[in-house]
């Protein structure tokens, strides 16, 4: 039995079985510790974002959708109460006005929408309905809903390719389904529905140079296709299902980025001829496969519920992109045919920090074909693409290879980050001047202001500097001694903006003097710092944490400096969207400072990153009295894999390299269960939060990091403490 949960009801009545596998709670159903929910609430508590809300603004906490979804899958069928918004689910809205088939949580996508409509619907008005959460409910695959205007109650559930809808009539008379295709959360340039025979229909939506392809079959007879405007940005397309059967009315919808003909494949392949209940009981068990690879015991109720549901949604992005037969639409929108899967582009500038190390060790193999789809694009393209900012492909692709994923053209990879890193007009903005200068400079601006743009050259700077870092431990691994030595120099260049008269990374202008008009605590979108400010990018450089601790003149300035982070009270006139969940100056809800609170390990003060763990922890995440809140975006899963990690108390500090930084983890003890069959445990000895030692299968572990050798062989790791 899987418990669903209705926002409102939390964990009531989970249902748990007393006994131990391997040294781990026994926990019955894993996919009731997930709550889609959370982080579909607005956050709107000032003590925590740092400032009052603006009338009008939501805050950029969350952003998450509650629909149906396999792991990694090209279908997210989910609710949409609000188009333009991030993931087009706002948890304070009362109205649906579709269920949308893409998701990932960021002002885009929230394609091909359909809403089932009853009775004699005025086609002149809008096409909506209310709903109450009382009547709402979601797991992984699965989402049910009860439509109050249409007295329609709606259940979904998904395949990798393929959505599946049951709407349950009231009234089985003049029975909808609008398509309304006109609609999605990025611009709309075309659209076109036709039937072709008495039970199916099939189509696209143009989105610029892409299209989307949906091939859907009903259950019951079409009487007629209504369209208005096809084509147009205000048109729609309304299914008039033949009346008098009282049975729910069941469509079954694949797409592609390819054709109709290769979306009524995977619908054929994926789903064909199995049940609602079928398709719904086999996504429960994918995900119940996937979160039983991790056991947790001890724990609050909270904290596993919160672990289980992180868990679940790191693992929702990057989504599918090729068809059952192998097919995909490339880079160069020509239709090709290869032997793995092709993926989208992971959110690198998020995820790069954890997300895409975690899936490296939970779902190699997606990995894997993620890294081939990058070359693949590399290939056509000239470049291995970024998203938003840096070139963490560098990192997300030697920290793969470094971890043992290796079976993929590494030599012809390695080639074209070499360009990224070297060829200007590429992925690499100002490379040039980079190279030249070992900086990237910004213009001195006398009054900049929060949306202020120019390069964002502190910003780049550093993030090319780890870049850097992590191409050198690939051409180390390919024997390539005089460019590991190059990009190991180049690493160093986050010094360069380093000034030494106010303990910060500072932008610089072309001559090499300081930005004259500097503020360490305003944030700028992408002045010097992107999405950032002063304090949120002084602490990063993950790959050389002892040079960064000279720079600040040693120990005890750094831990001076450190510690001023998270107490300098936030300004709270100082108001940007994408800065927000302030510990101090810390800002939790955005990821340029996200290696911060581990900092302190590299001074010997683990103890004093416990403690700003803790807090962030137990109360950063799951805010509010339902505990529906979370304390930024997500960003494609980066949120909650920072908690998944920090929770089970390794963390990797710099995702380039193989090895973890090691806290006092939530639970009292974990069972990792890797794809190879071996099994890493974590255990917990003592009740403190302070760490006193740290055991490596019985040894004692010298320093605060512990390899990456006991995933792929197993192993135990004790955290003893005080």
């Amino acid at each position: 039995m899987n418990r669903l949960f209705n926002p409102r009801t939390g964990l009531a009545g989970l249902l748990l079985l007393a006994g131990c596998i391997a040294g781990a709670q026994d926990i019955k159903s894993y996919t009731s510790y997930v709550n889609p929910f959370i982080g579909t609430a607005p956050l709107t508590d000032s003590a925590i974002l740092g400032y009052n809300l603006p009338q009008g603004w939501r805050s950029w906490a969350g952003l998450v959708f509650p629909g149906s979804s396999l792991p990694n899958a090209m279908v997210q069928l989910s609710p949409m109460t609000e188009y333009g918004s991030g993931a087009g689910y706002e948890y304070e809205d009362d109205v649906i006005y579709g269920f949308t088939h893409t998701n990932k949580g960021h002002w885009n996508l929230c394609n091909i929408p359909l809403l089932p409509v009853s009775g004699a619907t005025d086609t002149g008005s809008k096409f909506v309905s209310h709903f109450s959460h009382k009547k709402e409910t979601a797991s992984p695959a699965f989402y049910q809903v009860y439509l109050d205007d249409y007295n329609v109650n709606v259940s979904l559930t998904s395949t990798l390719r393929c959505g599946f809808h049951k709407y349950e009539y009231k009234d089985n008379n003049n029975r909808k389904i609008l398509f309304d295709l006109a609609k999605a959360n990025n611009r709309v340039s075309d659209w076109t529905i036709e039937q072709v025979g008495s039970t199916a229909l099939q189509g696209y939506q143009q989105l610029g140079r892409e299209k989307i392809y949906f091939y859907a079959v009903v259950n019951k007879g079409i009487d007629k296709l209504e369209k208005k405007k096809e084509g147009a940005a205000d048109g729609w397309a309304l299914v008039h299902i033949s009346n008098g059967n009282n049975t729910p009315v069941e469509l079954k919808i694949a797409l592609s980025f390819v054709s109709t003909q290769n979306a009524q494949q995977n619908l054929g392949q994926e789903i064909g001829n199995r049940s609602f209940d079928d398709i719904r009981k086999a996504g429960n068990q994918t995900w119940e496969a996937v979160l039983s690879k991790i056991q947790v015991k001890g724990g609050t109720e909270k904290q596993k519920r919160m672990f289980y549901s992180c868990f679940y949604r790191s693992l929702l992005w990057p989504a599918l992109l090729s068809d059952v037969n192998g097919e995909y639409t490339d880079a160069k929108r020509q239709v090709v045919k290869a032997d793995f899967n092709y993926y989208t582009i992971p959110s690198l500038w998020d995820t790069y920090r954890n997300k895409d190390v975690l899936l490296g060790i939970v779902s190699p193999q997606v990995t894997l074909d993620v890294i081939k789809s990058l070359k693949d694009i590399g290939d056509k393209m000239g470049f291995i693409p970024t998203f938003f900012h840096g070139d963490h492909a560098a990192s997300s692709i030697t920290g793969a290879y470094l971890r043992g994923i290796t079976n993929f053209d590494v030599k012809g990879t390695y080639q074209l980050l070499l360009r990224n890193a070297t060829v200007e007009g590429g992925t690499r903005p100002h490379i040039t001047e980079y190279i030249q200068k070992g900086y990237i400079s910004e213009p001195d601006i006398a009054a900049p202001h929060v949306e202020t743009k120019a390069k964002a050259g502190v910003s780049k700077t550093l993030e090319y500097a780890y870049d850097d870092y992590s191409v050198a431990q690939l051409a180390k691994q390919l024997g390539d001694t005089a460019n590991y030595r190059l990009f190991m120099v180049r690493s160093k260049n986050y010094k360069n903006v380093f000034d030494p008269s106010t303990r910060f990374m500072r932008g610089r202008l072309e001559n090499g003097e300081w930005v004259r008009h500097f503020n360490p605590q305003y944030p700028y979108y992408e002045y010097m710092y992107r999405e950032a400010n002063a304090w949120q990018v002084s602490f990063y450089a993950p790959h050389d944490m002892k040079g960064l601790i000279e720079l600040y003149g040693g120990a005890k300035n750094f831990e001076a400096k450190l510690d001023s982070l998270f107490t300098v009270p936030w300004n709270p006139n100082y108001i940007a969207r994408n800065v927000e969940t302030m510990v101090g100056q810390y800002c939790q809800g955005n990821q340029p400072d996200h290696e911060a609170p581990f900092a302190y390990h590299f001074i010997g003060k683990p103890e004093k990153s416990q403690k700003i763990l803790d807090h962030i922890l137990n109360n950063l995440y799951g805010i509010g009295e339902d505990g529906l809140i979370l304390s930024g975006m997500d960003d494609a899963g980066e949120m909650s894999a920072w908690y998944l990690f920090s929770a089970l108390g390794l963390y990797p500090f710099s995702a380039t390299d193989p090895e973890y930084i090691v806290t006092v983890p939530l639970f009292d003890q974990v069972s990792w269960r890797q794809t190879n069959g071996k099994l890493l445990t974590i255990k917990k000895s003592g009740n403190s939060r302070h760490m006193r030692a740290i055991l490596v299968n019985g040894k004692k572990n010298t320093g605060y990091f512990v390899p990456h050798e006991l995933f792929k062989k197993g192993g135990e790791v004790v955290i003893q403490t005080r």
